[in-house]
């Protein structure tokens, strides 16, 4: 009963106090309407893309879209957004400012905003007084997102490259080694298969030759010289020709990561699946004015309430010391 009569006295307060109520509203309303055009507060236009992390590795705990987005937040990305589209003068501060750096930055921050989505997308967002600038500054981002990874992934695989063309280069060292040692052992000693070679010499000492008369054919002092060669340098031409084949299977595999890594090195892949393409906004993002003008009514409206509250309880109050 009691909300009721305070109610129906807020009610009775308000009619009191109607035409006072309605002009300050009207000219708040208006001066709010008035302040908040184009005048006042230059007009933003907003321009949106959405990316995906394409052909990259996460590091550690972090996701592809986690890492999309701090390469995206990235000082070198920002710094070149700010010199391609010379903020300093875009944003009207002075270079020689003291803290001009810090001050474009916070700039920066206030008008191009990245953030993940519960798609695991990212969304990069930018608010340009120029629809155009908006529009051109989220491919900007875009662009140098790509140069920035490519250029980290090109630096570590061109580490394994250099690693792989050194490598190489070692076994082909090796390879030329033990195949000059062979190339001496058949020239020299005549030692070209150890294994058919040994059991021939075998058979001719052993005058164990097949055919009519094949024994008495048998040059002996060819045997024997080969005989001796197989002794001294037999057993070096089996460690060299095994070790031979040995090293080519190392090359032939080293030749691959050379070429894959040569290839990692050298490729132009981009790392962002643009979902959804930024474009040139035809409406201003902010300030929304009729917001604006409503707010400002309703917050008018409470205080008049309370200015009028204040007014008639002092009034009242007055009185009472008055009769007293």
């Amino acid at each position: 009963m009691e909300n009721y009569f305070s109610n129906i006295s807020l009610i009775s307060l308000v009619l009191k106090w109607k035409w006072h109520i309605g002009v300050i509203i009207f000219m708040a309303g208006l001066l709010s309407a008035i302040f908040s055009g184009p005048v006042f507060i230059t007009p933003k236009f907003k321009s949106v893309g959405v990316i995906y992390p394409s052909n990259i590795a996460p590091y550690s705990e972090e996701s592809e879209t986690e890492q999309m987005v701090q390469w995206l937040n990235a000082i070198d990305i920002k710094d070149s957004i700010i010199k391609k589209f010379n903020l300093s003068e875009h944003y009207k501060i002075d270079p020689a400012y003291k803290y001009h750096y810090s001050t474009l930055l916070n700039k920066y921050s206030k008008h191009v905003k990245i953030n993940k989505t519960m798609y695991e997308s990212v969304e990069i967002e930018v608010l340009d007084k120029d629809p155009q600038v908006a529009c051109d500054m989220v491919n900007a981002v875009i662009y140098y997102f790509n140069l920035k990874v490519r250029g980290i992934h090109r630096e570590k695989y061109n580490e394994v490259f250099r690693m792989a063309k050194k490598m190489l280069e070692v076994k082909r060292q090796n390879l030329d080694t033990v195949a000059a040692k062979l190339y001496n052992i058949r020239t020299q000693y005549g030692i070209i298969d150890y294994g058919h070679q040994a059991r021939e010499v075998s058979r001719g000492f052993l005058r164990t030759v097949d055919g009519n008369n094949a024994a008495k054919n048998i040059n002996m002092p060819e045997v024997m010289k080969l005989k001796k060669n197989l002794e001294e340098m037999g057993g070096e031409f089996v460690i060299n020709n095994t070790r031979l084949y040995d090293i080519l299977r190392l090359y032939t595999d080293l030749e691959k990561e050379y070429e894959m890594a040569f290839y990692d090195a050298n490729k132009e892949f981009t790392y962002a699946n643009i979902v959804s393409h930024p474009v040139v906004a035809d409406k201003k993002s902010s300030p929304v004015r009729w917001l604006i003008v409503f707010y400002t009514v309703i917050i008018t409206l409470f205080f008049s309430l309370v200015v009028i509250i204040f007014v008639e309880n002092k009034q009242q109050i007055q009185q009472d010391i008055k009769a007293k």
